[in-house]
């Protein structure tokens, strides 16, 4: 089933139609040749409606919108302008301004496309200017880019967290416990947040090295323009991080669910659109202030206007809360209509529904093909094949690792956490594997499917952005050390899980 997936994705099929072709072929094959219940199929309603209704799935479109409005804005472009004169200076200084401004983006806009493209087409001109290595520049730009897969908020790890929370549960209940536990998004992106920044200290200090040991490859940049002011740096990177930390702080603090924080991402990305295209910035920080204040009283003290015994006081909180509404709903209309006159609405909500669509399409063919997969009794092979590891649970675990990377320069990283892992990591779990470590283990795994060539997603961003001197071969040359780099990443988390274990344990 596998191989013929591939081969489908290989001679050009569409992704979703191949899965979901696949998978009905292989159906009627073990149908026909006795070794499949046709009937299995009639569970494939319940779990479309599964998944058209789970709660945590609704932030994935919240968030891709958040980061279309965000690079759309030109927020990348004056980060990277002003990071760059920051760092300039320093043997290396643009790579490492490169890979900072990744890092803010990915936890900010979190799309690869937008962040690989953007970067490939103000910061990689830069460089070369400059003198540095094609390949290195290269590198560095594709991949700074994949950081919004492992960098909370990230679409990568919102499926990955729901895949791993019905693996763990799937795990307790062959153990016979039926009180279970469940992993939530909030602990998945807690557990990603440190290994994200460690695998940021490794590409920073992959880059410094390199421009010290081989300084034609790096050298310093022109001096000639001056160095922004603090004033400067903060305009850049404070908008971004506020909305990060609303974000975030929104999951991590309990104050909001992951679509409920995603939809306050969307409507910051959205003020700070309309406060770049011309709206009054009293009106943007008045309408953000109120909406934060609304938040905050709403919450320490809800007023039930419907009850028969709400007292003047009660009703004078009410006035004042519809009064913030209302401030808020205002800023965002004024930006709205700001951003749509601009011309930017339209393209940002298309682009939105394409991405969802496409994430959504894979995921409903993808558990067609695993109940397919399942019915043929694959899922017992696997438990087979894993259990007779050689190494016992530590083989089991490196094996599917490496399985995993190899899937990767084939397959997206979507089509491998919703067809691969649910078959693999329950058993990873009855091992004794962590689920939140080996969670952030496999999604900077996944992460590296985006580096490794024909099908890395961030080589073809680059190569359609990229100027004309830069060719094929500098790109595929210059993602070969940083896919090394992910695998001492790996190695760092497996060592020391405790990066990856700490923040979650505690915050929750």
């Amino acid at each position: 089933m596998f191989a013929a997936l591939i081969g489908c994705i290989l001679i050009g099929f569409p992704v979703s139609f191949s899965i979901a072709g696949v998978a009905t072929a292989f159906a009627f094959l073990g149908w026909l040749s006795g070794v499949m219940d046709i009937t299995l199929l009639g569970a494939l309603g319940q779990r479309v409606f599964g998944v058209l209704t789970n709660d945590v799935l609704i932030a994935i479109p919240l968030f891709v919108l958040m980061g279309v409005v965000l690079e759309r804005s030109r927020v990348a472009e004056e980060l990277l302008e002003t990071m760059g004169r920051l760092f300039g200076g320093l043997r290396g200084g643009l790579g490492v301004s490169v890979v900072l401004v990744g890092a803010l983006l990915a936890a900010s806009t979190g799309i690869v496309g937008a962040t690989v493209i953007a970067m490939g087409m103000i910061a990689l001109p830069t460089m070369l200017r400059n003198g540095y290595d094609p390949r290195l520049a290269s590198g560095v730009v594709c991949t700074a880019g994949t950081l919004g897969q492992i960098i909370p908020p990230s679409t990568l790890l919102i499926i990955l967290s729901d895949v791993m929370s019905n693996a763990y549960q799937q795990a307790q209940f062959e153990q016979g416990k039926f009180t279970v536990e469940t992993i939530s998004v909030g602990q998945t992106f807690a557990a990603a947040l440190l290994p994200g920044l460690t695998l940021v200290a490794i590409y920073i200090a992959y880059v410094l090295v390199r421009a010290l040991l081989v300084p034609d490859d790096a050298p310093a940049s022109d001096t000639s323009e001056p160095r922004p002011n603090l004033r400067e740096v903060a305009g850049a990177i404070v908008p971004p991080v506020l909305l990060i930390v609303a974000v975030l702080g929104a999951i991590l603090g309990g104050v909001a669910t992951p679509s409920e924080a995603a939809s306050v991402g969307a409507v910051g990305a959205v003020l700070m659109a309309g406060h770049r295209n011309g709206v009054s910035p009293r009106l943007i920080f008045l309408g953000a202030g109120a909406l934060l204040l609304l938040a905050v009283a709403a919450g320490a003290a809800p007023v039930r206007l419907q009850r028969s015994d709400v007292t003047a006081l009660g009703w004078a909180q009410g006035i004042a809360y519809a009064g913030l509404a209302l401030l808020g709903i205002a800023a965002i209309l004024a930006s709205l209509l700001r951003i749509a006159r601009s011309g930017m609405l339209k393209p940002a909500l298309t682009s939105t529904m394409t991405v969802t669509a496409m994430i959504f399409a894979t995921i409903l063919t993808a558990s067609i093909f695993s109940l397919v997969f399942v019915g043929l009794g694959g899922e017992e092979r696997i438990e087979q094949i894993l259990t007779a590891m050689p190494g016992g649970p530590t083989g089991a675990l490196i094996f599917c690792m490496a399985l995993v990377f190899v899937l990767g320069f084939f397959l997206d990283f979507v089509e491998i956490t919703v067809i691969l892992l649910p078959l693999i990591v329950p058993v990873l779990i009855l091992m004794g594997h962590d689920p939140v470590w080996l969670a952030i283990l496999l999604a900077i795994n996944l992460q590296t499917s985006f580096l490794t060539p024909p099908f890395g997603f961030s080589l073809f961003y680059l190569r359609g952005a990229a100027p004309p001197e830069i060719t094929t071969g500098h790109i595929y040359a210059g993602v070969a050390p940083f896919i090394l780099l992910q695998i001492v990443g790996v190695a760092v988390i497996w060592l020391l899980p405790g990066i990856a274990t700490w923040l979650p344990a505690i915050i929750f």
